[in-house]
């Protein structure tokens, strides 16, 4: 049922396993190597055609530079922050506050709430982009930094309580029960008792979530106009001109918007496994 661990295969496939994984992982990070290196080459280079080849000079220092002079990368990235941050407190701390409901109560809607839960995950986003910007508009949250949180955080909920609501499923009954046999208030079972049980699903949650929030293109793009709100994603889309595209510098605001999901990912990783694995075992 499970792969055999590469350890008790034959030597014969033990060195073909060393073999063909660099030469995989290089292959799959191809793409990301090409970014780099357009990154930091003239924009000489790719108007002659030199877009795969060896930079003709090395310009990181000042092609990174040139992204924060020639665009307000700067704010974008403040934007990106101010939409990211509360987009995952407020997702998160809802779906604690829903899975705990609808794992803990035992009441006649609970599965068909759970169910709606789903659904919700399951509709495309091309479809609702006309009635979100319309009623954006209509409430006076388009172009907004608010708007954007406020949106994000609720498509981001459904998905952060199937989450949670699974994972305080199964958590013991018998520790609530004797919570309440005690005295203890519903809140102070929840705050003291399921939330740090659950402490390494919210960690793998809020990696997932702030990865999916930082780097969403479309409804930055949908629900923005101006320079003032656009989120990083956005915002890298002003390094190119009507008429010139200035591939290097795009690639370089690529790279600097992709540096804080990946620093957020290797600083909770320890969390994010724990999450992951949490139940795994019993």
């Amino acid at each position: 049922m499970f792969p055999t661990p590469i350890d008790k295969c034959s030597d014969a496939w033990q060195k073909s396993y060393k073999i063909f994984v660099p030469i995989a992982l290089v292959i799959w990070l191809l793409p990301l190597i090409a970014i780099f290196l357009t990154s930091i080459r003239p924009a000489v280079d790719i108007n002659s055609g030199n877009v795969f080849g060896w930079p003709s000079q090395f310009q990181m220092i000042e092609n990174y530079i040139a992204v924060f002079q020639q665009s307000k990368a700067g704010i974008y990235f403040l934007n990106s922050i101010k939409i990211t941050v509360p987009t995952v407190i407020v997702s998160i701390s809802l779906a604690c506050l829903a899975g705990y409901a609808l794992a803990i109560y035992k009441f006649r809607l609970a599965l068909p709430l759970f169910f709606i839960f789903i659904a919700g995950n399951f509709v495309p986003f091309q479809i609702l982009m006309v009635p979100v910007r319309d009623l954006s508009v209509k409430i006076g949250l388009y172009d907004t930094v608010t708007g954007l949180v406020l949106f994000h955080a609720a498509f981001q909920t459904g998905f952060c309580t199937l989450f949670m609501r699974n994972f305080i499923k199964a958590l013991p009954f018998d520790l609530i029960e004797s919570a309440r046999i005690e005295g203890v208030s519903e809140f102070k079972i929840f705050w003291y008792i399921v939330v740090p049980l659950v402490r390494p699903a919210i960690a793998a949650l809020s990696v997932l979530i702030f990865t999916f929030v930082w780097n969403d293109f479309f409804w930055a793009t949908v629900l923005t106009q101006g320079e003032a709100s656009k989120p990083i994603t956005a915002g890298v889309r002003a390094l190119n001109g009507q008429f010139v595209s200035q591939w290097h510098l795009v690639s370089a605001a690529s790279l600097l918007a992709a540096m804080p999901p990946v620093a957020m990912f290797f600083l909770m990783q320890r969390h994010f496994i724990a999450g992951l694995t949490l139940g795994a075992v019993k």
